[in-house]
């Protein structure tokens, strides 16, 4: 019996980093297409307030502030999200953010020089995303967000919660993604076709959910951000009368919760 897993990330925007415990990752923002070379961005919110002065009253800042920190993508910026944007900026900037150079970050391809008490510090950049790699794995746009398809001989053999060699690779670009969007939320949901029994297309759905959101583990995804389903034979989206149709069901769709397929 075949089956397979679905899974959806919620990808946020462009940038690294911490909410409370795990710290904000070493990483580095779109400069292939500065937000402040776009026009301005307005502030809303709950957590404007307490936004540094740098983010807040500078184009610049706005610009950093709602392309990378909007979460939920509302157009909004909440006390957690405004708290996420100082802590990152602080860890780029270090003690002289009212002298924060945005021109230099923007041309230094190995990450921000700038003065951090008397020295010079460099900011890695090992968490950038590859734009290529995202498109090619054919977002669609759902009620949910922005929706990837696997089907599982990409991912597993028949009635197999293993993942092959080869899924971690396609899975990789992803794993890059959301490591450099830490506010993207990800569900992951699992669907087979209906050959077998309720209960045993059930088990391995949930399991070859679980086993998709190990390998995200296991490349540095924190967990937390992931909700895994199970719907064994649950939401085919062809006919089980065909050998084509039943493939088909057995997927795993990953969507970026809250975003726009569009965006990739």
């Amino acid at each position: 019996m075949m089956k397979t897993t679905i899974a959806r990330a919620a990808f946020g925007l462009v940038m690294i980093a911490a909410t409370t415990a795990p710290a904000f990752a070493q990483a580095r923002y779109d400069m292939n297409n500065p937000p402040w070379s776009r026009p301005g961005y307005r502030l809303a919110g709950a957590g404007v307030p307490i936004l540094f002065p740098e983010l807040r009253n500078t184009a610049r800042g706005r610009a950093f502030v709602m392309p990378n920190f909007d979460a939920n993508g509302d157009g909004r910026i909440n006390r957690q999200e405004a708290g996420d944007a100082n802590r990152e900026f602080a860890r780029i900037a270090g003690p002289s953010r009212d002298r924060f150079d945005w021109d230099a970050y923007g041309r230094d391809p190995g990450g921000y020089r700038g003065d951090r008490g008397g020295g010079t510090t460099v900011v890695e950049t090992t968490t950038t995303w590859d734009r290529g790699a995202m498109r090619n794995y054919g977002f669609r746009q759902t009620p949910r967000g922005a929706t990837l398809t696997l089907q599982e001989d990409v991912l597993f053999r028949t009635d197999s919660a293993v993942l092959r060699p080869g899924a971690i690779e396609k899975l990789r670009p992803l794993a890059r993604y959301l490591r450099g969007n830490p506010g993207v939320r990800v569900a992951i949901d699992g669907f087979t076709d209906s050959r077998g029994s309720d209960a045993h297309n059930q088990d391995l759905s949930e399991r070859r959910a679980a086993s998709v959101r190990q390998a995200f583990d296991d490349m540095d995804v924190v967990r937390a951000r992931f909700s895994v389903v199970g719907h064994g034979e649950r939401q085919p989206v062809a006919t089980n009368g065909t050998a084509a149709g039943m493939r088909l069901n057995r997927r795993v769709e990953v969507t970026l919760l809250g975003q726009r397929a569009d965006r990739f």
